[in-house]
């Protein structure tokens, strides 16, 4: 679930003692996230939106090449 802190209050993750950020992060939906939640510690939120132009992967050396691309043998083997 997507939460951020209540405003004028500040919560700590369990375990890490890291301040929840302020614009809001996903967090387990555990007992004591739930418990943030009934006490008003917390409120759930929206998640900002993905970045709006999708990153496409670069090209592997496979796709250039138009065939498997070369394994370069360990350098154990050449001794």
């Amino acid at each position: 679930m997507f939460v951020k802190p209540a405003p004028g209050r500040s919560v700590r993750w369990p375990g890490t003692m890291r301040l929840l950020k302020a614009q809001g992060e996903t967090v387990p939906e555990t007992g004591f996230w739930l418990l943030c939640l009934h006490n008003g510690d917390v409120v759930k939120a929206t998640p900002p939106a993905a970045s709006a132009a999708p990153v496409s992967p670069s090209p592997s050396p496979t796709h250039l090449s138009g065939g498997a691309a070369a394994i370069p043998e360990p350098a154990e083997a050449h001794a």
